[in-house]
């Protein structure tokens, strides 16, 4: 396969992918979106809430993250029953990891008044949260289905189901936030029930085509289910646990900084919130491209293809940086325009959030093509079921780095949210340089 054939190849797998990830962005967005036209104060609440229920879960995500790898390669050697047993395990891990996490996240408001966050913000954060939790399971269990349909190369149920519960979330939270056709006006606790709401759905959609598809019901990934396969488990583990710190190293970075900026004020964690939904919708291309980038880098290593390995990562770094060069110039044309979408303009405090955001998103504009290379970098090594030292590069970028640049930019050289900002880009191009350098060491060469 030439290099278009590859380039094909990658958009028609990490297509659906991305769609995927930008309809569960958009489900976060919508979230923001309303709660904004609601109140400021129940924004600001939701910046709160929303990354903590994030982080917890994106942890227990780099397990179903694992299955990924393991499955791909898998695939690519004809090892059917190899796919099963690391889904099995996988999934394991997800319901498991579910039941432990649960508790923790009862306790919001508590953690969020230890951080030193307003009483009147980390209240309704709390009676967010005690619903939201409930939807830890289902999202876990279903992000481990979405690893072994990449895998096996499945992705357009992925996104439809996707879309389906984006479509199901915007309706809920118009009818539960401001008491719409009929239902109760419940304000922050109706965004965390049309979360909830739409996770199940969601999952209900995967299960059934996992279940029924004639290609994926080949797999039997639910027969047996309660038998253990130890080896499987184990791998799932030992790649799964180094994923999930990485990633919590990169989000982690992100959560603080929500910290950081509520010690600035409400109307500098409102505006900070809006411009990380911007972004977050824009990251979706590359973290959709990434995982493309995982399955076809597995796939070619587990049939020993070093030229199509090799033409696969190429591929999909080519698309992602593209789209961030793309999507920079946007923000840095428009970035009122964008911001504005986010609130309700008649609010008193809305120029003075736009105001705030606009040099934020300014920053963001100019880190893109750093934020999309470290995600694909991530995801090729992931290919290589390489983990334990990108996780060690990770921390390294993003909190030996990012952070102490983020805090002292911010509060030491008086930038405020400017700085924070700052930091965070120099983490993510710390980052981005380290993992494809690695890649680039790892890879196995074509022979000549």
């Amino acid at each position: 396969m030439g290099w278009g054939g590859h380039l094909r190849a990658t958009l028609k797998l990490g297509g659906p992918l991305v769609g995927s990830q930008i309809g569960l962005t958009l489900i976060n967005t919508t979230d923001t979106v309303m709660l904004g036209w609601y109140s400021i104060e129940a924004l600001a609440a939701a910046v709160l809430a929303t990354p903590m229920f994030f982080t917890v879960m994106i942890f227990g995500s780099g397990f179903s993250q694992a299955v990924m790898p393991i499955a791909a390669q898998a695939e690519g050697r004809g090892d059917t029953r190899g796919v099963r047993r690391a889904v099995r395990m996988g999934l394991w891990v997800a319901i498991a990891y579910s039941a432990l996490v649960m508790a923790l996240l009862w306790f919001t408001e508590d953690i969020l008044l230890a951080l030193g966050q307003d009483p009147g913000v980390a209240a309704p954060a709390g009676d967010y949260m005690r619903i939201a939790q409930w939807a830890m399971l289902p999202t876990l269990v279903a992000q481990g289905l979405r690893a072994f349909l990449s895998a096996v190369e499945r992705p357009r149920v992925i996104f439809w189901s996707t879309v389906a519960g984006a479509i199901l979330n915007a309706g809920l939270n118009w009818a539960l936030i401001f008491g719409n056709w009929g239902a109760p006006e419940m304000g922050v606790r109706g965004a965390a029930i049309a979360s909830l709401g739409t996770t199940v759905l969601t999952l209900a959609v995967l299960v059934a085509y996992v279940r029924f598809d004639r290609k994926a019901s080949e797999y039997e990934v639910f027969a047996r289910f309660w038998r253990p396969d130890w080896p499987d488990l184990r791998e799932v583990l030992r790649l799964g646990l180094p994923i999930s710190i990485m990633i919590l190293a990169e989000v982690g970075m992100f959560v603080v900084s929500s910290i950081l900026m509520g010690w600035i004020g409400v109307a500098a964690l409102a505006a900070h919130g809006i411009a990380m939904q911007i972004t977050s919708i824009a990251f979706m291309v590359p973290l959709g491209m990434s995982q493309a980038a995982t399955v076809r880098v597995g796939r070619a290593h587990g049939r020993g293809d070093a030229m199509a390995l090799n033409r696969a990562a190429g591929s999909a770094l080519a698309i992602c940086l593209v789209f961030a060069s793309m999507s920079g110039v946007l923000f840095w044309v428009l970035p009122e325009f964008l911001i504005s979408l986010f609130l309700d303009n008649a609010e008193p405090q809305a120029p003075r959030v736009i105001a705030y955001a606009v040099p934020l998103l300014m920053v963001a504009a100019a880190f893109q093509l750093l934020d999309s290379a470290q995600a694909v970098g991530a995801g090729l090594l992931r290919g290589l079921k390489d983990t334990r030292v990108p996780m060690l590069l990770a921390i390294a970028s993003y909190w030996g780095v990012g952070f102490p640049m983020a805090y002292g930019l911010a509060f030491i050289a008086g930038l405020g949210g400017v700085g924070v900002w700052s930091g965070l880009a120099a983490g993510l191009g710390l980052a981005a340089v380290s993992l494809n350098g690695r890649f680039m060491l790892l890879r196995p060469k074509p022979q000549s």
